[in-house]
């Protein structure tokens, strides 16, 4: 099937690596309109083909979100993917590291929904709402993840608000949970915890052994939900939390 999201246009955060790259990648491969958002200029400028536009957009930035929104108009995709994994249980996380961590990984979700929901709505066509929580979350806890899961289960909790408040009125509001995904942010946590446990290939061993399906998930396999959600497909589905994790949830 090809054309899946053809005449929709989407807008993605955290696009320059990592699921928010694949995704920008399959939408445009669908026929959507991406504008493709990042603060990480110089990846974001690697994103071309047709289709995909790039803007600089901070998510923690109110105004920036709010100019963004007004210039672009009514979305029929938002897909939320900033965000960002600390490690610390709660003796070793600081006032400002949970502060970073809840602005980021959900504030920003609600900045963005507060600021393009309006023009969706008024559009009539419907609209969906995707965002990225994470394995680790209220679907399980891991350890050393204490702020990133409870951000997570945040985003799970805003998910179901948000698609309970406008089921009705044509805006669907879904979210992603993976499991361990082979990224650059994974690569940098790979390095970090192989100074500690002897080396990088340790390391990788570690973050594998959690995946019940013996392997770490890729990018492009979230994407492909993604493209479920954003698509007609899915028409009927709102409020729910798919989980493509290798059988991390078990």
């Amino acid at each position: 099937m090809s054309g899946r999201l053809a005449g929709k246009k989407a807008l993605i955060t955290a696009a320059a690596a990592g699921i928010g790259r694949a995704t920008t990648l399959a939408f445009a491969a669908e026929g959507a309109e991406v504008i493709a958002t990042d603060v990480d200029e110089k990846n974001l400028a690697t994103l071309t083909g047709k289709g995909i536009a790039t803007r600089r957009l901070d998510v923690r930035d109110n105004a920036a979100v709010d100019a963004l929104a007004q210039e672009l108009g009514a979305l029929d995709v938002l897909f939320n993917c900033a965000g960002f994994v600390h490690h610390g249980t709660v003796l070793t996380t600081s006032e400002q590291d949970w502060d970073f961590s809840f602005d980021l990984n959900v504030k920003s979700m609600y900045r963005t929904i507060h600021a393009f929901l309006p023009a969706m709505l008024a559009s009539g066509r419907g609209a969906s709402i995707i965002n990225v929580s994470s394995g680790a979350s209220s679907v399980r806890g891991i350890p050393n993840r204490f702020v990133y899961g409870t951000t997570k289960a945040a985003v799970v909790g805003l998910t179901k608000a948000v698609a309970a408040d406008f089921i009705r009125k044509g805006v669907r509001c879904n979210a992603i949970a993976p499991g361990t995904v082979l990224s650059p942010s994974l690569e940098q946590r790979i390095e970090t915890l192989g100074q500690k446990v002897g080396g990088r290939d340790k390391a990788l061993e570690m973050f594998v052994a959690r995946q019940p399906m013996g392997r770490l998930g890729t990018a492009e396999e979230m994407a492909a939900v993604a493209v479920y959600l954003a698509s007609d497909e899915s028409d009927f589905t709102t409020g729910i939390t798919i989980s493509p994790d290798g059988g991390f949830a078990l």
